[in-house]
């Protein structure tokens, strides 16, 4: 199967601003093991620059002297967000290039990922007073130990979640086995939604996840970013309750 099995959103690894103070980074395709399978997955990073000038990465994409000259240019990385037990892998490559940055990740991370990420605090509902009142969160957790960080950047009313919507446009796919794939998941575009697997975990935990949902719609978001496929430029709230209306 070739490399690029799904286009990328070129250019990469380029800050495209969004709104005041957020802008996102479009990263390579990975590919993430599932089964005997190795999914294609575009990436794609967000970036804040704080109240006080310091620069929250969430999801970071591969580290990048070029890319690290342009975030130069809007201050110094502060914060390196693993915003769930799957987006954590370049986290190190950053920290280490950053060494004073603060690397926050979710409790639930495998002994194998507890074991690459550096020293980090725990990202819980409450946030932390590093945000300096720009950012809230609360974290979403599954019955097989699925577990995610949703932020929601208030100056510029963006959501920021990772791979509790996914959203992969057909017409990306260059392989009609993947694309046959991510229908049966359920994340094709325009009906992007967490993927069949992700919410089975969720089984028994509907009421739970309703209430989280429902704080997010109540943050009346005007956009939605996702680290995988097509994001929302506005109708944010809308976009939840067609993703989530299966509980």
């Amino acid at each position: 199967m070739r490399e690029d099995a799904y286009q990328s959103y070129a250019p990469l690894g380029v800050l495209k601003p969004v709104a005041g103070d957020i802008w996102i980074v479009d990263g390579p395709e990975i590919r993430f093991r599932y089964a005997l399978l190795r999914i294609p997955f575009p990436t794609r990073m967000t970036v804040i620059r704080l109240p006080g000038g310091g620069l929250w990465l969430h999801s970071p994409t591969p580290l990048d002297e070029a890319l690290v000259e342009q975030l130069a240019g809007l201050g110094p990385v502060t914060d390196l967000i693993a915003p769930n037990t799957i987006h954590y892998w370049w986290v190190a490559d950053w920290s280490k290039r950053f060494p004073d940055a603060r690397v926050w990740a979710v409790s639930h991370m495998a002994r194998d990922a507890r074991s690459r990420l550096p020293a980090h605090r725990l990202l819980k509902d409450e946030p932390p007073l590093e945000w300096n009142g720009a950012i809230d969160q609360l974290v979403i957790t599954g019955s097989r130990a699925i577990m995610e960080a949703e932020f929601f950047h208030r100056p510029s009313r963006t959501l920021i979640m990772t791979d509790m919507i996914e959203n992969f446009e057909e017409s990306r796919f260059r392989s009609r086995f993947y694309r046959w794939l991510s229908r049966i998941g359920g994340v094709i575009d325009p009906d992007g939604r967490p993927p069949s697997d992700l919410r089975m975990s969720f089984r028994g935990h509907h009421d739970q996840l309703r209430r989280q949902v429902e704080a997010m719609i109540g943050w009346a978001p005007e956009r939605l970013i996702m680290a995988h496929g097509r994001w929302y430029p506005s109708h944010a709230v809308d976009e939840l309750r067609r993703a989530f209306r299966w509980v």
